[in-house]
């Protein structure tokens, strides 16, 4: 009787949520609630429909796992809009914002549940739901920002080993430094820089952050008070306000000052020196952990919390 009691108060509490049920629309619709947010999911193509159940998983796996990195889900309701091509990868994706956002993914015909699982497309576009409508020059914030955060997103859903993160990090962020001639992110806007150097200012400011509170805060900290601020995807607005709305959510100033630094100039960073401060080392492929290493401690809950 008394678990019974515990679990009743729980689940009034809000500490478990009930399994979001998946609703049939059409033949081709179908939609779920998470937490107040609807996602409406639709489904062209009959070769598509066929895998219905394994893509309706994906599309409510990757939605909660933006909602558990941002306490909720970042828009009232989406439309995720699933097309076919050739293949059995997903392809594409696209978010687009405004009243009514949508998500458009391109899902190849052949794809299998492994694949789904593996999946880092849908969970990227679902975080740029949580970032507003910034101008071009700042379009390494939006693209990096969803490339830095999906896969911490996915570490802390358990669809990435913490094996995994390092490694692509280490074999893929020396994309996003500098080239000679390239000038600071607002400036620069190749493939590397966009992308890769976006989750470079967004690794810095999330060490930062721990650095300066102990621990007790994070960039994740920082992107739900920007949430808090109204700047979604529904609204258009400046980095400086996105920025200054984080450094507020976590009380110490990162954002703003790291952006001073980095929108014009180059800032080249040492990588190899960054891994090693942090304790991890590629080695043939493994990685390799230093528990003496100065920001050792930084390293082990940046991928937990």
């Amino acid at each position: 009787m008394l678990r019974i009691l515990v679990m009743l108060l729980a689940f009034s509490s809000g500490l478990y949520a009930a399994e979001p049920q998946i609703e049939t629309i059409g033949e081709r619709e179908f939609a779920f609630d998470l937490d107040g947010s609807r996602i409406g999911i639709e489904i062209r193509d009959p070769v598509l429909r066929k895998k219905k159940d394994m893509l309706l998983d994906w599309v409510l796996y990757s939605a909660k796992t933006v909602h558990q990195y941002y306490g909720r889900f970042p828009v009232k309701s989406v439309h995720v809009n699933l097309m076919v091509v050739d293949g059995d990868k997903v392809r594409f994706g696209r978010a687009f914002g405004g009243e009514k956002p949508f998500v458009r993914v391109d899902v190849g015909e052949d794809v299998n549940s492994e694949t789904l699982h593996r999946d880092w497309v849908l969970v990227h576009e679902m975080v740029h739901l949580a970032m507003a409508n910034v101008p071009q020059a700042h379009a390494w914030l939006l693209e990096g920002l969803a490339t830095y955060v999906e896969s911490i997103a996915r570490a802390q859903r358990d669809h990435l080993t913490e094996e995994q993160v390092w490694r692509y990090f280490i074999e893929r962020m020396p994309q996003g430094l500098p080239q000679a001639g390239d000038r600071g992110l607002d400036q620069t806007p190749t493939w590397g820089r966009t992308y890769w150097g976006g989750a470079i200012f967004c690794m810095l400011a999330d060490i930062e952050i721990r650095k300066l509170t102990d621990n007790r805060k994070s960039l994740r900290d920082a992107l739900r008070g920007v949430l808090d601020a109204g700047l979604s995807m529904h609204a258009d607005t400046t980095v400086m306000k996105v920025f200054e709305a984080g450094d507020r959510a976590t009380g110490v100033a990162v954002l703003v000052p790291l952006y001073q630094k980095m929108r014009t100039d180059p800032y080249p960073i040492d990588l190899e020196a960054l891994w090693a401060a942090l304790g991890v080392n590629l080695q043939n492929r493994k990685v390799i952990y230093d528990d003496q290493a100065p920001m050792s401690h930084i390293r082990k809950h940046l991928l937990k919390s």
